[in-house]
């Protein structure tokens, strides 16, 4: 008989929570305004960082979060910004993919534990772990990044070739907040070594599955 899906723990609320609050406070910091409609700011820092720490399912549901208190009316998009309308701005596209990037990264993250087989989930809280979390942090960047110059393409009526002109001011930021990222998550999954492991283990879910039998 096969065990009922994994439900979310107090724990596991409480991160969502705290990591909605975080990219909430990124996002509330002074934007820096560059040329064209999309400021610069450290939102995309909380997003991935969710992700990184995490994992794929808490942190999609930590930025998804974000975003729904955002919709409902909350000022907490950069520049104080709030509501649906917000998604349908230049910017909107950008905001569409922060969930899927923190669940990208967050995957890549947690499967980053298995790609050395003889160290297993302990890769993450090495030496290596902080360029093995970059790696996943720019694979959610250049997910971020298509997703935005879609949006500015859509949104505010602009060639492809001038919606990456726009997009790509924001690169070398983004590359030192995958940086940032991966020495961040990487002491975080050195203090915490089970974050991403908390999941029960097959025999403790054979155990269920048997008294649930």
């Amino acid at each position: 008989m096969t065990t009922p899906r994994r439900l979310l723990t107090t724990t596991d609320l409480a991160l969502i929570a705290a990591f909605a609050a975080l990219v909430t406070a990124c996002a509330l910091l002074p934007a820096i305004e560059v040329a064209g409609p999309v400021p610069i700011t450290l939102q995309t820092f909380g997003v991935l960082l969710s992700g990184a720490v995490l994992g794929a399912r808490r942190g999609f549901l930590a930025v998804l979060l974000y975003l729904v208190l955002g919709a409902a009316g909350l000022p907490i998009f950069a520049g104080g910004g709030s509501g649906l309308a917000t998604f349908t701005g230049p910017s909107g596209g950008y905001l569409i993919s922060f969930p899927f990037v923190a669940g990208l990264v967050g995957l890549l993250v947690s499967a980053a534990g298995a790609l050395l087989p003889r160290r297993g989930p302990s890769v993450l809280f090495s030496a290596t772990g902080a360029p093995l979390i970059f790696v996943a942090a720019m694979v959610g960047v250049a997910l971020n990044h298509a997703a935005g110059i879609a949006g500015l393409h859509l949104r505010a009526d602009l060639s492809w070739r001038a919606a990456w002109n726009i997009d790509k001011v924001f690169w070398l930021g983004d590359t030192f907040k995958a940086i940032a990222v991966g020495v961040v998550a990487a002491a975080v999954h050195r203090a915490f070594p089970a974050l991403l492991r908390a999941r029960p283990s097959r025999r403790t879910e054979a155990g269920a599955a048997s008294l649930s039998a």
